[in-house]
């Protein structure tokens, strides 16, 4: 069985720096941070390209909703294994629904056997845009994927769940979106970052889809998360039954 396989991929701050608010608190400050490919997209990157690797798929299309300046991640994409990248370029704030509209109109183009999101961007923290993408495209979907194993037509998916592991069994073409024990993102060699500039990058707008993007939600305000106090240390077992007691009030 030889596939096509789509990824959706999203720029974010890199996971290493630390995120700081703007003074107006109208969003996060991004002058001069690194940017990266989100976590969890890269974990679907790899499963793609193993893919590809055991035979199953035939192709990796990497696929970015936003600026011009997505191409610096799409060019990883590449250097990780994918044979070729397709930005959607826009200025609007791409938000979750629009990402999955725009995402459905160049599934109808492309016609992917299997589509891969990671389940969440570590920035907006959703886990939408996948299940999304499912519902506009008809597609059934296996979210939350610790491993994966397509034959015969059929996706098999363990997913995590509350209670466990949860196994399901999905024709194709899919929609999954991957969680953390799926794999191990592989590092992009020289020679293959070197190789990546040749490979093809197409660049359309959400006009040429015929998408409309406008934001369907207004970010009031952002805000850091309050700082801790320091802790304390406790020479006794006692001492720490008085203090939740007495001083913290959680046990009675």
């Amino acid at each position: 069985m030889s596939m096509k396989v789509m990824v959706p991929v999203k720029r974010v701050v890199d996971a290493n720096v630390k995120v700081r608010v703007k003074p107006d608190n109208t969003g996060v400050d991004l002058s001069n941070v690194k940017m990266a490919v989100n976590p969890f997209c890269e974990i679907a990157i790899e499963e793609a390209v193993r893919m590809k690797e055991a035979g199953t798929a035939e192709e990796v299309v990497a696929v970015a909703v936003g600026s011009s300046a997505c191409q610096e991640q799409l060019r990883t994409c590449l250097a990780l294994g994918a044979d070729r990248a397709v930005l959607i370029e826009t200025d609007v704030e791409a938000q979750p629904l629009g990402i999955a509209k725009a995402l459905a109109a160049l599934q109808a183009k492309e016609n992917a056997d299997v589509v891969i999101f990671g389940k969440q961007s570590i920035d907006g923290d959703n886990s939408q845009t996948g299940q999304m993408f499912a519902a506009l495209t008809g597609m059934p979907q296996g979210t939350f994927a610790s491993e994966i194993t397509i034959a015969d037509g059929k996706a098999q998916v363990v997913r995590e769940v509350d209670g466990g592991l949860q196994t399901v069994s999905i024709n194709v073409p899919a929609v999954i979106t991957t969680d953390l024990r799926l794999n191990e993102p592989r590092y992009a060699s020289l020679p293959n970052i070197m190789k990546a500039k040749k490979k093809p990058l197409d660049t359309m707008t959400p006009d040429e889809l015929g998408v409309d993007m406008t934001p369907s939600l207004e970010i009031l305000s952002v805000e850091p998360p309050a700082e801790r106090q320091a802790g304390i240390k406790v020479e006794t077992v006692e001492d720490l039954v008085d203090k939740l007691k007495n001083e913290a009030k959680v046990i009675a």
